[in-house]
Formats: C-alpha cells, sequence, structure tokens
C-alpha cells in the first residue's frame, strides 16, 4: 500500500506525467460524450430513419473519409509531432500553423472538384448527391478545428469543452427535427454544422489564446509543407483501399440495406477505436519528447484492446438488441468479427503512428502500409462480392492484422526501407 501512494505521489509530482494525465481525463471526457450521444441518438435514429438511411449515411460517410484524408494529408500527426518540439518559438509555430491552414484548403478545393466530377460522372454518387454535398460540410469544420494544434500544445480541455457542447445541440436538433425516414439527410447536416460552428470558435481562440499568427498564403511554403507531409499521407490514404472503399463496393454490389447492417455492426467497433485513440493521442505528444516510455505504452494499449475485444465478442447480440433494432439482427457477426480486429487496430497505431512515425520513419510505415492495404483491397473484391457485408468485416480484420503486426515486426527489428529486404 506504501508502495501504491509514493508511486502516485511521484505521479503528481512530476510536470509531464501531470500534464499527461490531464490531457488523457480530457480526451476522456470527450469520448464519453463522443460514446453517450450516439448511444443516445443511435435507437432513435435506427427506428426512424431504418435501415436504408442508415445506409446512405455511411456510403456518403466512407466518400468523406477519402476527402477527409485528402485535407488532412497527415497534418494531424506531423504538425503535432513539429509544434510539439517548437512551442517555446511563436514565430516557427505561426508558421507551422499558418501553412498547414493554407494547405488544407487548398486540398479541400481539389477534392470538392473531383467530388463534382464524380457526382456528374457516376450514378451511383447522383443518386446519393444530396447526401454526399451535405456531408462534404464536414471537411471544412474539420479544417477550421486544428484539435492538432490543442494536441501538440497539450491543452486538450479547449477541445471537448466546444465539442461537447456542439454534441449537445446537436443531439438535441436530432430528436426536434427528425421525425420520418425521409429525415435520413439531416442527420449528416447537423453533425457538418456542429464542426463548422465549433471550428470556427476554436480559430478565434488559437489566435487570441496563443497569439498565433496567420500568415498570407506562400506557395512555395504551401508546397514544401504538402511534400515533407506525403509520406504521412499515403500511410493514411492507403488504408481506405481496404476500408472506406470496400463500405463504397458494398454499396454497388449490396445495396443500401447491406451498408445499413454493415454500418450498425461498425458503429460499436466505432466507439471502441475513439477510446483507444483517446490514449493514443494523450500520449503522442509525451513521446514525441519521452521514446524511451515507448515499451510500456505498448503494454497498456494492448491490454485495454484485449479487455474490449474480449467483451465485444461476447456482448455482441444483447448490444445490437438494445442499441438497435430487430431489423439490425444481421450485424450481431459484424461486430463480433471486428472486435477482433481491435487487437490489431492497437499494434498498428502503437508501432506505426507512436513509433516510426516519431522517429522518422514514415518511409518504411507508408511502403509498409501500401503493401497490406493493396492486399486488403484485392481480397475486398471476391469477399464482399460473394458475402456483402460479412465480407467487408473479414477484409477489415484482415487488413488490420497484416498493418498490425508488419508495423510490429519492422519497428522491433529496426528496418528503414522495405526495398533492401526483397533485393
Amino acid at each position: 500500500m506504501n508502495i501504491i501512494k509514493a508511486k502516485i505521489s511521484r505521479i503528481a509530482k512530476n510536470k509531464e506525467a501531470k500534464t499527461v494525465a490531464g490531457n488523457f481525463m480530457w480526451l476522456s471526457l470527450l469520448q464519453v460524450a463522443g460514446y453517450v450521444f450516439p448511444l443516445i441518438t443511435m435507437p432513435y435514429l435506427a427506428r426512424v430513419i431504418g435501415v436504408e438511411g442508415f445506409g446512405k449515411i455511411a456510403f456518403a460517410s466512407a466518400i468523406m473519409v477519402w476527402i477527409q484524408t485528402i485535407a488532412d494529408w497527415g497534418f494531424n500527426l506531423t504538425a503535432t509531432r513539429d509544434v510539439a518540439q517548437n512551442r517555446e518559438n511563436p514565430q516557427k509555430v505561426s508558421e507551422i500553423f499558418s501553412n498547414v491552414l493554407w494547405a488544407r484548403c487548398l486540398l479541400m478545393v481539389v477534392s470538392f472538384i473531383v467530388l463534382l466530377i464524380l457526382i456528374i460522372a457516376i450514378p451511383q454518387f447522383k443518386e446519393n448527391s444530396d447526401v454526399i454535398l451535405v456531408s462534404f460540410l464536414m471537411v471544412p469544420g474539420h479544417i477550421l478545428f486544428p484539435d492538432w494544434f490543442f494536441q501538440a500544445v497539450e491543452r486538450m480541455k479547449y477541445t471537448t469543452i466546444l465539442n461537447v457542447i456542439m454534441k449537445l445541440i446537436f443531439t438535441l436538433a436530432v430528436f426536434i427535427f427528425i421525425k420520418d425516414k425521409d429525415d435520413y439527410i439531416l442527420q449528416p447536416l447537423f453533425t457538418s454544422l456542429g464542426f463548422v460552428v465549433s471550428g470556427a470558435i476554436a480559430l478565434y481562440i488559437i489566435i487570441n489564446r496563443w497569439k498565433v499568427k496567420l500568415y498570407k498564403p506562400n506557395w512555395e511554403n504551401i508546397k514544401y509543407t504538402i511534400k515533407s507531409t506525403t509520406d504521412v499521407f499515403i500511410n493514411h490514404l492507403a488504408p481506405n483501399l481496404y476500408n472506406s472503399l470496400s463500405v463504397v463496393l458494398l454499396g454497388f454490389f449490396g445495396g443500401g440495406v447491406a451498408n445499413g447492417i454493415y454500418d450498425g455492426g461498425n458503429k460499436f467497433f466505432a466507439i471502441i477505436c475513439n477510446l483507444l485513440n483517446t490514449i493514443t493521442r494523450a500520449f503522442y505528444p509525451f513521446l514525441s519528447r519521452r521514446k524511451d516510455f515507448h515499451s510500456k505504452f505498448v503494454k497498456i494499449v494492448v491490454l485495454i484492446a484485449t479487455f474490449f475485444s474480449i467483451i465485444t465478442f461476447i456482448l455482441a447480440p444483447w448490444l445490437v438488441e438494445t442499441m438497435l433494432s430487430s431489423e439490425f439482427s444481421e450485424s450481431i457477426m459484424v461486430v463480433r468479427i471486428l472486435s477482433i480486429s481491435l487487437i490489431f487496430y492497437v499494434l498498428s497505431t502503437a508501432y506505426g503512428t507512436c513509433y516510426l512515425i516519431i522517429n522518422n520513419r514514415e518511409k518504411v510505415l507508408r511502403q509498409s502500409t501500401i503493401i497490406c492495404s493493396v492486399i486488403g483491397f484485392l481480397i475486398a473484391i471476391p469477399l464482399i462480392y460473394h458475402y456483402t457485408y460479412i465480407g467487408v468485416a473479414l477484409t477489415v480484420t484482415i487488413s488490420r492484422a497484416l498493418l498490425g503486426i508488419s508495423a510490429m515486426l519492422i519497428s522491433k527489428a529496426g528496418i528503414t526501407d522495405l526495398k533492401y529486404i526483397f533485393k
């Protein structure tokens, strides 16, 4: 007992430990809000808009994942790392912030032009153009809300407070305005508006609280900012080949109902992933400075992921029956398959994001991610064609296993370039 008290006392006196603990607390509160509000609205939306409404929203969301990944371009990791390492230099922080903001705006405009072309050219996109365009509003909202900055300066309370307030307001809006199946489009609209409003407030806080100066766009700086983060971007984009693209393929092969069944089961997986990401985000700036702590960090997150994997697998029938409806009974198998992938998901972030990227080994991570994601894409087509939503769940789990195990092996072996292995 005295040993435990002594350890707690040492942590309380350690400034870095207190900062990490504080960030984890605020991020945990944010994630709790992220669980509570969807859990409140999920049963209501399941009854009101049904499986098909869920499917249309999931289809649009899968497309937005690609656009959001392009607009982010990996800055949520590289910019966080750079600001965390230079936060005592206000001018450097302002330069990083400005370059990242303008780079993301440019990428958003390019993405929007491509999206319009796809809507005109592809019937499936044109058919769902209303929900796709409404969902696109999330992208400028994400850009305006640079939570990576709050993470870098380790002041996550601002992110938490703004997000919780917006989630509360727009959760109430769901119950007030969504009354029948045709109102499904209001759900992504409310979500998007939440991001835009909170993003505008966050930008105001950053400029006034931290005195960050917003410099005019400089093409050379923007080009360099994008180029220097390309490896991380590819590492983020490639998994979409098996993840969000699988949902798009499911929309073509299985239709809106199949998408709704998969999305219903995937929501539980997404909630747990958000919790695991909370731990990663809380430790990321700390691990950028204290690389010696990584082995302990891995043990912590793997243990937590294993616990949730077992619990989710066992409770899958109860979760689906309680939180959704009988219309989603086939989502139980989706939940169970995806629960297995939680451990591999944690391995990919613990060794990829929190080790290889922190140690400036983005290149080898990018190479590994591309190989694993291409394999995932190749197996996705036959699996989804033959097994629809079960095929998507299997594709995601197998691909996550390849990513997680490869990231771990590369990290432990000290590999810096995969081309030397294949020679």
